[in-house]
This record gives structure tokens, sequence and C-alpha cells, in this order.
């Protein structure tokens, strides 16, 4: 074996012990942020709504702060702070919900069906490895889409736009799932920060997707 050839069989073996590492370190703060949130969820249950302006601010605000600081201890800091307003503000929601008929199950289903999706997503990129960076311009279009449709469901209070934008936070955050695994196993993403709060945004986009299709079809909407 030539020098070169030691070289490169060093450098691939350095690039999949980094890889494994942010692969390692994601799902494991993704478990306590997911954790965190549930807990504070569980909190607020019989909590008052939050205010709408309030909510939105403070979730974008975090978001942006978590990206910023996503480089530095701090990160840590801003992304628990995330998940824990998340879990806060959707509390009440969720007990609301809770004392209806049926309401538990819906939650259930909601959190089973939310599990296996993301479970099956991303063991599907990780036993694959395929790049799925093609993905990128259909989450890019999607976005447009998406924010065009929840302005136009403002104005405009047509169940099936409702439902439909619903189906489409569901793909959308299904192609974010697949896009950013893809983008850890095969080196393109290297912080974990950043990966966790991707992945914990399109959980919880799947989550909310599933309550509002399951509590409109079940007639409790």
């Amino acid at each position: 074996m030539s020098q070169f050839d030691v070289l490169d069989v060093g450098q691939t073996r350095g690039s999949v012990v980094a890889v494994n590492k942010v692969l390692k370190n994601t799902y494991m703060l993704l478990g306590m942020t997911l954790g965190f949130s549930a807990l504070m969820a569980f909190l607020s249950t019989n909590a008052a709504p939050m205010n709408m302006w309030v909510y939105i601010i403070g979730v974008y605000g975090l978001l942006f702060a978590t990206h910023a600081l996503a480089r530095s201890a701090w990160g840590l800091l801003t992304i628990f702070a995330f998940a824990g307003f998340i879990g806060y503000g959707t509390g009440p929601l969720i007990g609301a919900l809770l004392s209806t008929s049926g309401g538990s199950q819906v939650v259930t289903t909601a959190l089973g069906g939310t599990a296996f999706i993301f479970l099956g997503l991303s063991g599907y990129a990780l036993v694959s490895r395929k790049d799925f960076s093609f993905l990128s311009g259909f989450i890019t279009a999607g976005c447009f889409v998406l924010i065009a449709a929840m302005i136009l469901g403002i104005f405009v209070q047509i169940p099936a736009l409702q439902l439909a934008i619903s189906v489409g936070f569901m793909l959308f955050a299904s192609a974010i799932i697949l896009y950013q695994t893809g983008e850890i196993v095969n080196g393109g993403e290297t912080n974990y920060i950043l990966a966790t709060i991707t992945l914990f945004v399109s959980i919880y986009n799947l989550f909310m997707s599933l309550i509002h299709l399951l509590t409109a079809f079940g007639g409790d909407e």
C-alpha cells in the first residue's frame, strides 16, 4: 500500500468518525429537546392560550437566535428555550383537545403517526445513504407555496384549503427529514444544533398537521 493509499484510508476513516459523531449528537439532542418540549406541553395543558402574536414572535425570534448562535455553546441554550416555548404554547391546544370526546385518541394517533413517519423516513435515509440534495428545489418551492397558502387562508376561510395546507406541511416536513438526514449521513451537515432544530421543527409540523387532519375528519373541529 502506497503512502497515498494510507492517507486516503485515514481521511475516509476520519470523515466516517466525524459523520457518526454529528449523527449521534443530533439524535441525542433531538431526544432531549423533544422530551423537554413534551414536559412543557404537559405543564401548560390547563394554562390560558398564548396570544398569537406573542407566540409567533417568540417562535421566530428563538429560531433566528438558535441559527445565529448554533456554532457556540449559547446555541444549546436557545434550542432548549425554543423547544420549551413551542411546548408551552402547544400545551393549551392539546389540553383543550383532550377534554373533547375522542380527543385522547386523536392525540395518541397523531403521536404514533408522527413517530412512524419520522422513524421510517430517517431509517430509509440512514440505510440507503442516498443523497437527497435533489429535494432542495422542491423544499424551496414548497416553502413559498405554503406561505402563500397560509396568507390566503387568513382572508379566505375555506375548510378544504386548511386541509390542503396541512397535507402540504406533512409533505414539506417529510421532504426536509429526508434531506436533512441525508445531509448528515453524507457529511453535508456538520453542525448538530442546526440539524437538530431542523428535524425538531419538521417533527412538530408533522404532529400538528396530523392533529388538524384527524380532528377535521373526526368531526371534532
